[in-house]
Formats: structure tokens, sequence, C-alpha cells
């Protein structure tokens, strides 16, 4: 927080610094960043397109699977393409208003917690076909799904309601330089002239509700599923189910390490940069890499993969 003085000026426009110490390398971060965020683009499509094309995957967990997508999609596009203007300063380049500012906080925030509320369903729906597969058809029918999948969604949007109220409600009289690469809370509440206290304990309250529900409900399926596992004696049988859950397990793992390292935290200030190498992790690597896992790990996406792009180069020979 920073004193307030009396002749400050209120703050209407913030100057976003992103990566200010790699000045030589900026082409470079450019060129690297864009590449990432192109790949997560091609990728989070390719699923959507494949399952909606192949009419195998068109069941409940590959439904969550293009949810999931379409979030990554939107969740990087939130904060890249105002990240690469920064790099070479079009666009307004790192400037921001405190509208957009804060807009930008809540998408942000709102994708975040959907994705959270995303995979916990995803876990749900692996627990009922591996623990109850005779009553799988009718605990996780499509109309669930589509049930699920709008409560995933509306939960999202509500979670930062409250917070960015909050933030509205601070004064920010100067400076105005966010030393982060995006809107993100930690950095804005390191500039604000009042007293955070309040504003620091309901994100880390909102945040704790959040992250611990959905890995409750996750850590819960997932652990009745290993006991399921357990009593399986063959171990083919075993090695079929756990592939199963394999890529989401990995996806859980990456994306809830990085979040609970990041926001299950009370401190305002730590380490800046590390902090930014953290968020570049959850926010660019973490949606850039799930479908990579998820059509490496899953022999049915990559079989799709397969027959789309051999029948997209059949075509192109006719």
């Amino acid at each position: 927080m920073q004193p307030y003085a009396p002749n400050w000026t209120h703050v209407t426009e913030f100057v976003i610094v992103g990566f200010a110490g790699v000045h030589e390398a900026r082409p470079l971060f450019f060129t690297l960043f864009l590449t990432m965020y192109l790949f997560t683009l091609v990728e989070n499509l390719a699923i959507i397109v494949v399952v909606a094309l192949d009419h195998r995957l068109h069941r409940p967990m590959y439904f969550f699977l293009t949810h999931l997508s379409c979030l990554e999609i939107w969740y990087t596009s939130v904060t890249v393409p105002k990240m690469l203007a920064g790099f070479i300063g079009v666009g307004g380049g790192k400037n921001i208003s405190y509208a957009g500012c804060l807009s930008q906080l809540f998408i942000f925030t709102f994708l975040g917690a959907t994705e959270c509320f995303l995979l916990a369903a995803m876990a749900y729906d692996r627990y009922v076909a591996i623990c109850m597969p005779l009553r799988y058809a009718a605990l996780v029918s499509w109309g669930a799904c589509v049930r699920l999948a709008a409560a995933c969604w509306l939960a999202g949007l509500l979670t930062p309601v409250l917070p960015i109220y909050l933030m509205s409600q601070l004064t920010f009289c100067g400076p105005n330089v966010i030393d982060h690469f995006f809107c993100d809370a930690s950095p804005l509440l390191a500039l604000s002239c009042s007293d955070v206290t309040l504003k620091e304990t309901t994100d880390f309250l909102v945040s704790l509700v959040v992250l611990l529900a959905s890995s409750t409900v996750i850590s819960v399926s997932y652990g009745n599923i290993v006991w399921t596992l357990l009593h399986i004696h063959s171990a083919a049988e075993r090695r079929k189910a756990f592939s199963t859950c394999a890529a989401h397990l990995t996806v859980v793992s990456l994306f809830y390490g990085t979040l609970f390292f990041m926001y299950v935290r009370t401190k305002v200030a730590s380490s800046v940069n590390f902090n930014k190498v953290v968020s570049v992790f959850y926010s660019i690597v973490t949606p850039m890499l799930n479908p990579l896992i998820y059509s490496l790990r899953n022999r049915e996406v990559k079989g799709a993969l397969g027959r789309a792009l051999s029948l997209r180069s059949w075509k192109g020979q006719q």
C-alpha cells in the first residue's frame, strides 16, 4: 500500500511494465510468446473441431474437454495480446485504463475459477465411469453434463464479483506503474493508497474457497478411483482404467500446483520476478501444454486426430 498524500491525483490509467529487464531480448521474448499463443490457439481449436466432428468422442468426458479448450483460448487471450502489444509498443502499448484493468482482472479471475470447477467436474466424470460404471449413463447423462457445465461457468462468473467490487472501492493516487505483465491483484494492491487489509483477506478467502472446494472434489474422486483400481485383479484392466485418468491428473497437477503457490497467500509483496515466472507458467504455458497432454496421453483423442489428419491428407490428393 502506498501512503496517501493530499496533493496526489487519482489514477485513471495504469502502465504495465511487463518484463522491463529484457530490453535487448524484447524481439526474442515477443517471438517466443507470440509462438506460444498461436500454438495454444491452434491446439485448442483442433481439440474442439476433432471432438465435434468425430462421433466416437461424443461422450461426457470430451464434452467437458471442449469446454476446457474454449476456456483456455479465452484465458490466454485476456492477457497475451496486451503483453505482446507492450513488447512492440503498438495499440497503446503498455497503457491500460483503470476500467480496462479491472475488467481484465475480472475476466481473468472468472476464467481461472471456472477452470478449477471444470477440472473438478471432469474428475467426477472419471469417478463415476470407473467406480460406478453401471450407473454412468444415468448419473452423467447429457442433461446432467449441460447442467454441471453451466454450474461451473456460473460459479466462476460469481467468484470475482466481491473481490473486484472491493478493488473498485480502493483509491489509487500514484504511482500508476504495475510491475507485472497484466493487471493481477497483488501488484494492484501494492499501488493502492487505501487500507487493503479487507481486500487482501477477501482475496485470500475467496481463493481458498474456490481451490479447496474444487480440489476436494478432485481428491475425493481420485481417492475412490485409486481404491477401486486396487481391487481390480487384472493388471491390464487397471492400466486401461487409469489411462483414462492420466491426462486429466497431469493437467490438474500442473494447474493447481501453480495456483496454490500464487494465490493462497496474504502478503502483497514478494519476489516480483519470480511471481511473473509463475504467472507465465499458469496463464500461458499450462494452456499450451493441456491439449498436448490430452492428445499424447489419451488414445481416443490421438486416434481421432490421426483420422482427421489422414482424411485431410487423402482429400488433398484427390
